[in-house]
């Protein structure tokens, strides 16, 4: 059998704990930064945790929990 292939969007935004949950960074916060306030840049800092719904869709995304 041929192994299955991650997608490389989800590869590069999405990140697998240890015990199985999807963290995110905030979208909007790629490029074209200078057209957002500070706050919204300074409220939007780090990852968070998506919720099981949308974590079940990138988890077949990337079948080997990258």
């Amino acid at each position: 059998m041929p192994k299955m292939k991650t997608k490389s969007g989800a590869k590069k935004r999405f990140k697998v704990t240890a015990t199985g949950k999807v963290l995110a960074g905030p979208a909007g916060k790629r490029h074209r930064l200078i057209s957002h306030n500070a706050k919204y840049i300074r409220s939007n800092r780090g990852t968070s945790v998506l919720s099981d719904q949308d974590a079940r869709i990138v988890k077949k995304y990337m079948p080997y929990d990258r």
